[in-house]
């Protein structure tokens, strides 16, 4: 599969998330060609603040994989990471991170600023702009159907 396709399967997240009325982002976290874990924003269902696409992906892929490594892993996620978001990658050790739409309100790898870029220990790669129109186009759809 190609970075386009794994953004594909968060895209589709992303949308399965708008269904239920949340914020319209997923994310999903390949190791060695395999999804290993999905995720989608919940924060409205569970009322938890923790409960962002990134960090439902980041549990499952660990519970997988038995370890709070993901070494090896990459991130593909619809929207930049927010600060707790860039914050356990990091922690995470993941080593490439793939986003669609730039987030220039909560965004942390760019949009306001970027924590990737701080004297951390473990630095991710970061690649933007993976299918940028169609996750921007899911995010505007749903704020324009929540504002009617």
């Amino acid at each position: 599969m190609e970075h386009e396709d794994y953004m594909r399967e968060a895209l589709s997240l992303a949308r399965e998330a708008a269904q239920e009325g949340e914020v319209p982002v997923g994310c999903v976290i390949v190791k060695d060609g395999e999804i290993i874990g999905r995720g989608r924003n919940r924060r409205e269902e569970l009322q938890r603040t923790s409960s962002h696409a990134e960090m439902e992906a980041i549990a499952q892929a660990n519970e997988r994989l038995r370890s709070w490594r993901l070494d090896g892993c990459t991130l593909y996620v619809t929207l930049e990471p927010c600060p707790m978001c860039a914050g356990a990658i990091v922690n995470a050790r993941i080593p490439r991170v793939y986003y669609g739409a730039r987030d220039e309100t909560m965004g942390a790898c760019g949009g306001v600023l970027n924590l990737f870029m701080e004297r951390f220990p473990f630095r991710p790669a970061l690649v933007g702009g993976i299918l940028k129109d169609e996750c921007r186009a899911v995010l505007a759809d749903f704020f324009r159907t929540l504002r009617s």
